[in-house]
């Protein structure tokens, strides 16, 4: 689909990567028009076209997951929906595949092209390493691990508690530079994109690009669940061909 997000990143020649965006689906009113999440109350028959209409244009298996915000990584299984918040695969064809609506969709890879994975990083699962666990499922030394940012909550639009804020500054004190006081007392406006790039420079990982895109302003090509909480769902994939 034309307007669907390919990363831009020096992967190897192998790898594959793509962020869904609204369009080139079915669905209709919030969850117009390509939304991939088959547990936000839309249509089943909607959703299953959808599904199939990426399968179509992209040519590989999405393994789906059941994201519960935490920091769990399993192997890519196209035919289970796994519980967890990352995924890796070794295998051509499969696509490591996650879903957000403002959560940060991160893609890794290896520079031999040997091994994939994906992650979902909401705050939560951010705090508490689920881009770490989704790094070490590739089984490679940080320099040669590849990442890429697909389109998140943007920094002027992610309000946060305090609590939110000590989650990370009780780990990394410099965390503080992603965090800027709210207009509303004791509270904050968070920078995911910032955050992550924080993590994973803690474990050695310093190739890192996309990132900066907003789902929260962007109305015509993202969902957003701070925008509107019925609505759909991204899908941000990477496989091996």
């Amino acid at each position: 689909m034309t307007d669907w997000l390919i990363p831009d990143w020096p992967a190897p020649a192998n790898v594959r990567g793509c962020v869904t965006t609204r369009s080139g689906g079915i669905s209709s009113g919030p969850y117009e028009s390509l939304n991939l999440g088959d547990h936000v109350q839309d249509d089943p028959a909607a959703v299953a076209e959808n599904r199939q209409r990426l399968i179509d244009s992209l040519g590989c298996r999405p393994a789906w997951l059941k994201q519960v915000h935490g920091v769990c990584v399993v192997e890519a299984d196209p035919e289970q929906v796994l519980e967890a918040d990352a995924s890796w695969t070794s295998t051509p064809g499969i696509a490591a595949t996650i879903m957000t609506a403002d959560c940060l969709p991160v893609l890794f890879c290896n520079r031999q092209g040997a091994r994939v994975a994906a992650a979902h990083a909401g705050w939560r699962g951010l705090a508490n390493g689920v881009l770490e666990a989704a790094a070490a499922s590739l089984e490679a030394s940080p320099q040669d691990v590849l990442v890429w940012f697909g389109p998140a909550i943007g920094p002027n639009a992610f309000e946060v508690g305090a609590e939110v804020r000590e989650a990370f500054l009780s780990q990394q004190s410099h965390a503080q530079i992603a965090f800027k006081p709210s207009h509303n007392a004791g509270r904050f406006m968070a920078d995911i994109y910032q955050l992550a790039r924080l993590r994973l420079e803690a474990i050695g990982i310093d190739a890192v690009y996309g990132g900066g895109l907003c789902t929260y302003t962007d109305t015509e090509r993202f969902y957003s669940y701070r925008r509107s909480s019925q609505t759909g769902r991204l899908a941000s994939l990477v496989w091996l061909i």
